[in-house]
């Protein structure tokens, strides 16, 4: 039997969903995300606003980790310390959609859940399988 996931607060460290945040729940296999307490509106990255509605009463929580292949595109030509080619896509994960790595034979609907973190450097992106 696997341990629960730790809570979305264990991560943080002041107000707020941070970057540094964010990819330390990433690394632990949790990805988080903040709900809007004015509108709903949940978004998969951390902001200091509401994207829909401007507002800044933001709750950092747990997003599930199973989703849907919404969109996806490959990377031909790639960053400086990437490897070419890649796929890349957003992930319908219900309330909000993440982009992460992608397996390179996902399509538009096919179901992932998240495999882990691409990391670059300090910066970390979700990978789905």
């Amino acid at each position: 039997m696997s341990e629960p996931a730790p809570a979305p607060e264990s991560f943080l460290e002041g107000d707020g969903l941070t970057v540094a945040a964010w990819s330390r729940g990433l690394r632990a296999g949790v990805l988080l995300g903040q709900r809007c307490g004015a509108c709903g509106h949940v978004t998969g990255a951390p902001k200091a606003a509401c994207a829909r509605c401007g507002a800044r009463d933001l709750a950092v929580e747990a997003l599930p980790t199973t989703g849907e292949v919404f969109s996806q595109t490959t990377i031909a030509v790639a960053p400086e310390g990437f490897e070419a080619p890649y796929r890349v896509g957003l992930v319908d994960l219900g309330d909000a959609t993440v982009l992460g790595r992608l397996p390179d034979d996902a399509d538009v609907g096919d179901a992932v859940s998240l495999a882990g973190v691409v990391e670059q450097g300090e910066r970390v992106a979700p990978r789905f399988a």
